[in-house]
């Protein structure tokens, strides 16, 4: 089928894919237009990767927007979200609208609106249904992007309902859902009354096989020589072989270590390849990355990528792994070692893929764990890109002709497994049942089980008593916890249950919150004020703490604001809250520590003897002081250093940290609880990660967290000092950038920002400051951050 022939789409669109080279459809995407995916027919496609996914569900959103309908397209990643959105907005020529929504989950988005495409992640999708984004309503066409996802414990339950509650408010919505690894297509189909396109088409070969010895054995019978000298690595002898054609290579590790690793290693084969303009190019890049973090991680990523190779995983910064993406798909980056999270559906194909790792380590499990078919076939369909590879190969390693035997079994020759919902699992059902009686789709306990009945798990259960058991055990909890009522067979969410649901909030989370606030009030505080409480030299025990508080105010009968240490870890303490885990030596270190701090805690410590409850506490207290030291202004290569994370983890703890924050300052407000006003300044100080005198500067736009100490211990300790001060002190502080000073005096709204024939005044430049040292932080360097273990454990494998 012409792409000319195509029907129902906006004018000029048939003639726009044929000048973009698309002149005839692949044949699942034929298929898919005869299914009737442009006439507003809900569709399934499983398909092989680069076989023309995204344009099945451009012609589904099209042809939506042309028949006066709203289209949203839903991802599993931000990432996804953005690039996605950039992908669509050359339809805007057409006279489409496309936005995009990834953030901010109390808000409705009311702009979006007057958007015809709107782009989504699954959890953003379902915070605006709880916010009941009127919007919502008008939508005709929804693209459900690796719908296999259903199948995660984390993100899938959240994609199963809202796909459920989107067909509920829009009988007749056309839902398209894609996949490359769906393993039971059909089931996935029937629970969407969809149709199926399945097919293993692709536009060029995809080649897999096994390297062993010296040479790539193809599950075609065919091989491959690629010989392996001496002490080389398989890994190294197929991308030396690859960039001998002039391809590209991933190489997927098992563990951030792994990766880091891997592309140090593989930097030195890349190098032999470069240009001297890819050189001169990629030292640039190095440098654009230098920029973005003052980490360890980013010189060790900076070093690797000027010699043409990198790592990708979930400790880097956003802005990292955005430059090494679109590096490596413009082929000036020429092999990247990476964990699993880069075959979650960002675009990045190279001509070959090594599986060096298929098995990784699972603590449930109790050791190493191989993989399942599913994520071993993402991985080898990031291989080959129509219109810049002839042909693409995906290849595990293997150690002996035993091993390689077992690959094939295990992973060449097997279908991927079918994806099996995870909704009856109680904490994904504890979320979705509250706001599911929160946003008034359910309000009894007849018709919530009415509408669970619309998800994939009722389609795929044989035990019909199961869900109707869970739900019941989450009704109960629920209920004492005040987030439901019920009277005479009726449910209704209370206030504080409507606020939970709004605020995107674990119910267990907010019971967390609730009962740790309320027990501080109870008991009047055991602690001074956060400012007396995170003095710089060091422990400060309970007992001095009750002194100094009864000593200054013995007899107004206030409650003391809570510490930012133990609102810190009352937020650590949530589900919503990835903890860091405990390494060897941690325990006895902030065991001492609990026991110095105890008095800021805001609910009570566990005995020891409850080990289980215990390294919970004290896991949630690492993570605190993690967040404490973030906001007294510790370096962040020290923080890293300290606590065996990336870049990325401070800011992924950081980012949640706030919103855990801000829905508390909701709850307590709600709650009538004095604390509100003390977490209301944690959270600030966790957003601009400074001590409590800088929270004025900070809040300057372009300013942050360094600039705003150096303007302090210059003198410049406000915002209206800023409008007031010498320039010349002021242009001293930011070491001498004439442009940045003239844009911070703008946005704190001073008369004439211009810094023209404005000297620095050296004299009034401060002495750099810095509270990496142990002033800053009580836990210090004991345990805290030794030895070489990352945290592979912060909430992504990866």
């Amino acid at each position: 089928m012409k792409t000319a022939d195509l029907t129902g789409l906006p004018a000029g669109v048939p003639e726009f894919f044929h000048e973009e080279g698309v002149e005839e459809l692949y044949p699942p995407q034929a298929e898919a237009v005869e299914a009737g995916v442009t006439d507003g027919e809900s569709l399934v496609a499983s398909i092989p990767t680069a076989s023309g996914k995204t344009l099945i569900a451009e012609l589904a959103m099209l042809s939506s927007v042309q028949r006066g309908g709203k289209a949203l397209y839903i991802v599993p990643l931000r990432a996804l979200a953005s690039e996605k959105k950039a992908e669509f907005e050359r339809f805007e020529q057409f006279g489409v609208d496309v936005g995009v929504s990834t953030g901010n989950y109390d808000s409705t988005s009311e702009w979006l609106a007057t958007r015809d495409i709107i782009v989504a992640t699954s959890e953003k999708v379902d915070s605006l249904v709880r916010n009941n984004a009127s919007w919502i309503s008008e939508l005709t066409c929804v693209v459900s992007d690796e719908v296999h996802l259903v199948d995660d414990r984390h993100r899938g339950p959240t994609l199963e309902v809202t796909l459920a509650k989107l067909q509920k408010i829009n009988p007749g919505l056309q839902v398209v859902a894609l996949s490359a690894t769906v393993g039971n297509a059909e089931e996935v189909a029937d629970w969407l009354d969809a149709s199926l396109v399945r097919s293993d088409w692709r536009p060029i070969d995809l080649k897999t096989g096994v390297h062993y010895g010296n040479a790539i054995n193809f599950d075609d019978g065919s091989q491959r020589e690629v010989r392996v000298e001496g002490s080389e690595k398989q890994e190294a002898a197929l991308v030396a072989d690859t960039l001998e054609e002039g391809g590209s290579s991933l190489v997927f590790v098992n563990s951030r270590r792994n990766a880091e690793a891997a592309a140090k290693r593989l930097a030195d084969v890349s190098d032999a390849a470069l240009t001297s303009g890819e050189r001169d190019e990629l030292a640039e890049l190095a440098a654009e990355i230098r920029d973005v973090s003052d980490t360890e991680t980013s010189a060790d990523l900076a070093r690797t990528v000027a010699k043409g190779a990198a790592f990708h995983h979930a400790g880097l910064a956003a802005d990292h792994r955005s430059i090494v993406e679109s590096a490596f798909r413009d082929r000036l980056i020429k092999v990247v070692s990476a964990t699993p999270t880069l075959a979650a559906g960002v675009n990045t194909p190279s001509r070959r893929v090594v599986v060096r790792d298929w098995r990784r380590y699972d603590g449930e499990f109790g050791g190493m764990k191989p993989l399942n078919v599913l994520e071993i076939h993402q991985m080898m369909g990031r291989a080959g890109r129509p219109g810049r590879d002839p042909y693409g190969e995906a290849v595990l390693l293997g150690k002996n002709a035993d091993e390689m035997d077992e690959l094939f079994e295990r992973y060449l020759w097997a279908d991927p497994e079918p994806v099996r919902s995870k909704l009856a699992a109680e904490p994904a059902l504890r979320t979705h049942v509250l706001a599911t009686i929160a946003s008034g789709f359910a309000n009894s306990r007849e018709s919530l089980l009415e509408f669970l009945d619309r998800t994939l798990y009722a389609t795929q259960t044989d035990d019909e008593g199961r869900l109707e058991q869970v739900t019941d055990s989450v009704l109960r909890y629920l209920e004492v916890n005040e987030f439901i009522e019920r009277d005479d067979g009726t449910l209704r969410a209370t206030n504080i249950g409507h606020t939970v649901s709004r605020l995107y909030l674990d119910p267990m989370s907010a019971a967390e919150i609730i009962d740790g606030l309320r027990d501080w009030e109870r008991k009047g505080g055991e602690t001074q004020d956060a400012s007396a409480s995170e003095a710089e030299s060091g422990f400060v025990s309970a007992s001095d703490l009750r002194k100094d508080e009864n000593s200054e105010s013995p007899s107004t009968g206030e409650v003391p604001k809570p510490t930012a240490l133990g609102l810190y870890h009352l937020v650590s303490r949530t589900p919503d809250m990835y903890q860091l885990y405990l390494k060897s030596g941690d325990r006895s270190t902030y065991t001492e520590l609990c026991y110095e701090r105890e008095g800021e805690f805001l609910g009570h410590v566990p005995s020891e003897y409850d080990d289980v409850a215990f390294e919970d506490w004290l896991s949630a207290l690492k993570t605190a002081k993690l967040l404490e030291d973030w906001s007294m202004e510790v370096d962040e290569d020290r923080i890293t250093e300290r606590y065996g994370v990336g870049p990325g983890d401070i800011r992924g703890k950081v980012d949640t940290a706030e919103w855990l924050l801000g829905a508390a300052e909701q709850l307590a407000g709600e709650l009538n609880l004095a604390s509100n006003v003390a977490v209301r300044e944690a959270k600030k100080r966790i957003e601009y990660g400074v001590r409590e005198e800088l929270l004025d500067l900070a809040g300057v736009r372009n300013i942050g967290r360094k600039r705003a100490r150096r303007l302090f211990e210059a003198g410049v300790e406000s915002r209206a000092d800023l409008r007031e001060a010498d320039k010349s002190v002021i242009l001293a502080a930011l070491r001498g950038r004439r442009k940045t000073a003239e844009t911070v005096l703008e946005n704190v709204g001073r008369r004439n920002p211009s810094m023209d024939d404005v000297e620095a005044d050296e004299s009034a430049a401060p002495v750099e400051f810095t509270s990496a040292g142990g002033t800053a932080s009580a836990a210090g360097g004991a345990g805290a951050g030794s030895g070489d273990d990352d945290q592979s454990s912060l909430g992504d494998f990866g």
